[in-house]
């Protein structure tokens, strides 16, 4: 009888996780209309710190935004300052109507999309959609990225940020959401979020 427990329990434990994990669909309409907000620091910058890096904020920067996806790092250089990546979209990228048109996944700390045909103009999705690495300022706000799910809202206020390592390694945030490809991507310190 103990056996079926031992069968049982981790196929139980899997639906689980598939059903808390699922993507969540909205119906069509743009859900987030605001642009990311970005503007210089008041003052010089303070030197922020977690786990031997060294924090610069760059920019202060807040915004709402679709979640396309998400992604958690455990063994690249950065995953113990910024464990989670999310791909994130506003204007028409937030969009069901559109999204529907879009596979979408991420690797290798990229975000990655195709379409067979092009709902809205190329450049508009380079411009409303975005792959940010995200470096909790605390532990609760760890949890909440580690529990976000594709198709949430997410409101986050921080900063665009440098990392600078000991060993000299430096990662620095994208200040553009004007840019593609490597080094395009947003490094961000949240000390805010909220998901819905």
């Amino acid at each position: 009888m103990k056996w079926r427990w031992l069968l049982i329990f981790p196929l139980a434990w899997g639906v689980w996780e598939h059903w808390a994990s699922r993507p969540i669909v909205h119906p069509p309409g743009v859900l987030v209309s605001a642009e990311p907000v970005q503007s210089d620091l008041n003052g010089p910058p303070g030197v922020l710190a977690k786990h031997g890096y060294q924090i610069l904020p760059l920019q202060s920067f807040s915004l709402a935004a679709r979640v396309l996806s998400t992604a958690r790092y455990r063994f690249d250089e950065g995953a113990d300052i910024s464990p989670v990546d999310l791909a994130l979209g506003w204007g028409r990228m937030s969009d069901q109507s559109v999204l529907n048109e879009f596979d979408i996944s991420q690797s290798g700390r990229f975000y990655f999309w195709h379409v067979k045909r092009f709902p809205i103009p190329r450049r508009e999705i380079e411009t409303h959609s975005a792959n940010m690495h995200m470096i909790p300022a605390d532990d609760e706000i760890e949890r909440r990225l580690e529990s976000i799910r594709v198709g949430q809202i997410v409101s986050l206020e921080g900063y665009l940020v440098e990392v600078r390592a000991p060993s000299g390694w430096r990662w620095r945030s994208s200040l553009t959401r004007e840019d593609t490809g490597a080094g395009a991507c947003e490094l961000v310190w949240v000390e805010k979020l909220e998901a819905h």
